[in-house]
């Protein structure tokens, strides 16, 4: 055979297999391209998104999202980040279609060389593709994949548009998808406020973003950030000068604050279940909602402080319960160790936290946290007892009776630091966690926007909201509500009441004979009492009579249109608030007599919106001018007046002297009129302080998860009202001081206390008192008239 004909052969057999390989191509191409999802899809991006909570001033409160990330267009983001991104990711990215084959060939070597895919080569164009259109395999398949939907990419879309696309799905680490999140969480700025140095660092990330984190790998990230910097001075986007300052610049990282506010958890937790209901789980975690609540938060966070520092009063009431544990030598080096590894630098004051006791003197007790040693003085410690620290070798011995407390050395202690010194040693106190709990719930009466909500001592460790969940005893903070119903029976502030004992006396299940002694909270009885006084002094007796004279059953149905909507109790022990019900009830009770008699529904949001701005929810219907359509809804909270003006006043103006001359006295404290009400149920089991002003209404409640006394003396004055007025101080600061309006109907008229009839203007008891329209008394008293008990439960002052 001739060597041209062989050369002929062999150039046939080669266009064969080219041929072949050609058509294999153009077959594996039409086949896997007929099963590629449509680029044209990407022309409505809509990745994951964040929902943003947000306070009544517009305030950043939680944030909801699966991925977060924040959209922003390109004109938005500084063009040296986009600058630094092409030049460290894609430097040809304004040149090619999509494929960059110089990168692939050079990945393929070392792929080849590693026996695995190690580098994948793609353009920006690709990794567009990868992210949004396939999945994250890594097969030679998915990179032929990737070409074909890059290639198409470019011809449907501008090199901007496919930018948008990049900066906004990449993930750059620590839960940050875009330039946006990220630049929130290395640097605590929008995308617009970065500098080169910062954009830097961003475009050094996506390569492996953990490797290069700023957060946990500073020195890496530099590198990283020298390597981008100097592929934008090849490329000619800056100057060699400009790159060395850059990289010189002190990096100032700023991990972006908790998407939760402090103090705010309990609150937008029942945000979180109330859009949950409505609008699914996917929509709140992948729609970026925005919602507009009614939470104030500075109320919410002195609600929650108020709430702790209570409860933490309280549990020092109670005594020192001893030391966490207590380690032998080895475990104590353990600690210290584990500690000097968590606090490098010295905690911050008020961290609470667990130290080591050392030693005691007759000064201090000695503490070790980490490398740093901390003082806790003797005179701080008064409220645990007499603490003597032994030898690590002896046990703790507690005597309650006597107050005395054995500490071994080698103790671990709750300590709160108060003060951090120059020289490194801190200021301690000595602390423990409280086994109490409490709730403090706040409305604005003239809309029932809740301003404040705090569930709990700690969200962390209980999720259960007894603000709104927890059914308690009320016990007295019920009276006024049986007090009010009274009023619109004929009662007036001035009328007299009976305070004497009372027994009464009922058949068993077994047919055995029970007697119930009602009796107050001292155990005596005061005789002739007026309403007024009756309320302000707490006293049960009056309250049962009252309760007995106009019924119980009318009782409960005032109490249901006020906003009581749990069982209550249809015997004679509901004076005495026998039925468990929550703060919120309460609160929606005391709203309606602060509010003039008008009911509104508790209501947290006032606004929520979509994405694209379309309002889906809203109290206010100018937000609808043309009517809510299927998406939307007008969320309702229309005004109720469930009694008049002149009987809401009435209760309030009786409150406000239980603030004055009663229990709620420490109201006062407020400087401006209050009007409040205690609530103390049997064995101490729960403690209660219920009030408003004109402008705020609040509830206080503590008491124990697992029923048991609070303790001794542990009244709603003692236990909850201090909660009540520090909470309330800082809520009022900004607020001016009101009297509460009294209705038009309202008169006040000089009266005997004594007898509850007329007296002399210039009598020397003389009280002024109020009525409602008509029912002021219209005889004087007689000087040698004293009231009978010709009625057992209210005195006719007609017949006197």
């Amino acid at each position: 055979m001739s060597l041209s004909k062989l050369l002929r052969i062999l150039l046939l057999v080669a266009a064969g297999l080219l041929g072949s390989m050609i058509l294999c191509l153009l077959g594996a191409y039409l086949y896997v391209s007929a099963r590629l999802p449509k680029v044209e899809t990407l022309a409505d991006y809509r990745p994951p998104v964040i929902t943003r909570i947000l306070g009544d001033d517009g305030a950043l409160i939680a944030e909801l999202y699966r991925e977060r990330r924040i959209l922003v267009p390109v004109s938005s983001m500084p063009r040296q980040l986009i600058e630094a991104f092409v030049a460290a990711e894609d430097s040809k990215f304004y040149h090619h279609q999509g494929v960059d084959l110089g990168s692939i060939a050079r990945a393929a070597l070392k792929n080849i060389r590693a026996g695995g895919i190690v580098q994948g080569g793609s353009t920006i164009t690709q990794q567009v593709a990868k992210s949004l259109l396939l999945t994250p395999e890594r097969k030679f398949s998915r990179k032929f994949k990737e070409a074909i939907l890059a290639w198409r990419m470019e011809q449907h879309l501008t090199k901007e548009e496919i930018l948008y696309l990049y900066l906004n799905q990449i993930y750059l680490g620590h839960g940050a998808y875009g330039v946006q999140a990220a630049a929130e969480n290395y640097f605590a700025k929008n995308v617009e406020e970065l500098t080169l140095a910062e954009c830097a660092i961003l475009a050094g990330l996506p390569q492996a973003p953990s490797r290069y984190s700023p957060y946990r790998h500073l020195k890496k990230a530099k590198d990283r950030q020298r390597y981008v910097l100097q592929r934008m001075t090849q490329e000619g986007y800056i100057p060699a000068d400009a790159a060395a300052q850059a990289f010189s610049e002190e990096l100032v990282i700023l991990p972006r604050n908790k998407p939760q506010i402090p103090g705010a958890a309990y609150f937008t937790e029942q945000v979180r279940r109330y859009l949950e209901q409505t609008f699914g789980s996917e929509q709140i975690l992948t729609g970026g909602l925005e919602v507009h609540t009614t939470m104030n938060l500075a109320m919410q966070q002195a609600a929650q402080q108020a709430v702790r520092n209570n409860l933490r009063r309280h549990d020092r009431r109670q005594g020192y319960r001893g030391p966490l544990r207590t380690l032998d030598k080895q475990e104590q080096e353990l600690f210290l160790t584990e500690q000097t590894a968590t606090w490098p630098e010295a905690p911050p004051v008020g961290e609470r936290l667990e130290g080591l006791l050392v030693k005691g003197s007759k000064q201090n007790l000695m503490v070790r946290i980490g490398s740093y040693t901390g003082l806790i003085p003797r005179k701080e410690t008064t409220w645990a007892g007499n603490l003597q620290v032994v030898a690590e070798d002896q046990p703790v011995k507690i005597d309650s009776d006597k107050k005395r407390i054995q500490l071994p050395a080698g103790s671990v202690l709750l300590v709160e630091v108060v003060k951090s010194q120059k020289d490194g040693k801190l200021g301690l106190s000595l602390a423990q966690e409280p086994e109490a709990q409490a709730a403090l719930v706040a409305l604005d009466p003239s809309s029932g926007e809740v301003k404040a909500m705090v569930g709990g001592y700690d969200f962390s460790q209980s999720q259960f909201n007894r603000a709104i969940q927890a059914k308690r005893l009320p016990g007295s903070a019920f009276k006024p509500l049986i007090y009010a119903a009274a009023l619109d029976k004929g009662y007036t502030p001035a009328t007299i009441v009976l305070d004497t004992p009372l027994i009464y006396r009922e058949k068993g299940e077994q047919g055995q004979e029970k007697e119930w002694k009602p009796k107050n909270y001292r155990g005596s009885f005061s005789g002739p009492t007026s309403m007024r006084r009756a309320l302000a002094r707490s006293y049960n007796v009056v309250t049962i009579k009252i309760l007995q004279d106009i019924g119980v059953r009318y009782a409960i149905g005032y109490a249901k249109k006020l906003g009581i909507e749990s069982p209550l109790a249809a015997d004679l022990t509901l004076a005495l608030g026998s039925s468990a019900i929550s703060p919120l009830e309460l609160a929606t009770a005391y709203s309606v007599f602060a509010n003039g008699g008008v009911r509104f529904t508790p209501n947290y949001i006032s606004r929520v919106i979509d994405r694209n701005g379309k309002v889906l929810e809203s109290v206010d219907p100018a937000d609808f001018p043309e009517g809510a359509d299927d998406q939307q809804q007008l969320i309702r909270n229309p005004s109720e007046r469930v009694i008049s003006p002149d009987t809401a006043y009435l209760v309030t103006n009786l409150m406000e002297s239980v603030v004055q001359n009663g229990t709620g006295f420490r109201a006062k404290a407020l400087g401006r009129p209050a009007a409040a009400k205690t609530g103390t149920t049997n064995d101490l089991k729960d403690a209660w302080f219920a009030g408003y002003v004109p402008q705020l209404m609040a509830v206080s409640w503590i008491g124990y998860d697992q029923e048991r006394s609070l303790g001794k003396k542990e009244t709603g004055s003692r236990a909850a009202a201090p909660a009540w007025v520090e909470f309330m101080k800082v809520a009022l600061k900004d607020l001016p001081r009101q009297n509460f309006p009294v209705p038009d109907g309202i008169e006040f008229r000089p009266i005997d206390p004594d007898t509850g009839l007329l007296a002399p203007e210039d009598g020397s008891e003389v009280f002024i008192e109020a009525f409602a329209s008509g029912t002021a008394p219209t005889h004087y008293a007689l000087e040698d008239k004293q009231p009978n008990a010709q009625d057992f439960f209210k005195l006719d002052l007609e017949d006197l």
